[in-house]
C-alpha cells in the first residue's frame, strides 16, 4: 500500500444534477455533495462543478463511463462529461474513467447501483444518513444516488490504485 494519495474528486452528472465527494484519503471523504439542475441547464451545472474543481484542486478526477456503446447517457450529459473532462485536463487534473463492470469488480457481488450504494454506506459511516431508499420499479432514480455513484468511482481509482493482496 502506498503512503501518500492523491486527492480525488469522484463526479456524476445526471439529468437532474450531479453528485460528488471529494476524498483526501481512501475511505475518509473531507467533503460531499449533490446538485440539483433542472431544465437541462449544462451551462449552470458546469460553472457549479468548476467551482468545486477550483476549491479543492484535485489530483484526480473518477467518472464513470459515459461514451461507450453501452453507456445509456443522453447526448446532453455526454457534452457535459467531455466538457467537464476537458475543463478538469486544462487544470492539469489526471481523468480516470470507469466502466460500470470497472466499479462493479471493486464491490463484488453487488450488480445494481443500491447494492453499490449499500455498500458505501456501510463502509463510509458519514454518507448513511444520505443514502437512497431502494426505489420501486416504477420509481425514478432518487437524486442522492448520484452522490453514491460519484463515490463509487472514486473509490474504484483507490481500488486501482492499491489492489488487495
Amino acid at each position: 500500500m502506498k503512503d501518500e494519495y492523491e486527492q480525488v474528486l469522484g463526479l456524476h452528472p445526471c439529468s437532474r444534477g450531479f453528485g460528488w465527494i471529494f476524498f483526501e484519503t481512501p475511505g475518509a471523504p473531507f467533503d460531499w455533495g449533490t446538485a440539483d439542475i433542472r431544465g437541462g441547464d449544462n451551462a449552470r451545472a458546469l460553472a457549479q462543478i468548476t467551482s468545486i474543481l477550483t476549491k479543492y484542486q484535485p489530483g484526480v478526477l473518477a467518472l464513470e463511463e459515459f461514451d461507450g456503446k453501452v453507456s445509456r447517457r443522453r447526448p446532453r450529459i455526454r457534452a457535459l462529461y467531455r466538457q467537464i473532462a476537458r475543463d478538469a485536463e486544462q487544470r492539469g487534473t489526471t481523468i480516470r474513467i470507469y466502466s460500470r463492470e470497472d466499479i462493479r469488480q471493486v464491490f463484488p457481488g453487488a450488480s445494481t447501483r443500491q447494492e453499490i450504494a449499500d455498500r458505501i454506506a456501510k463502509k463510509i459511516v458519514p454518507l448513511r444518513p444520505r443514502l437512497p431508499k431502494p426505489r420501486k420499479i416504477w420509481d425514478s432514480e432518487r437524486s442522492n444516488m448520484a452522490l453514491f455513484s460519484a463515490a463509487a468511482c472514486a473509490l474504484t481509482y483507490f481500488a486501482e490504485r492499491d489492489p488487495p493482496m
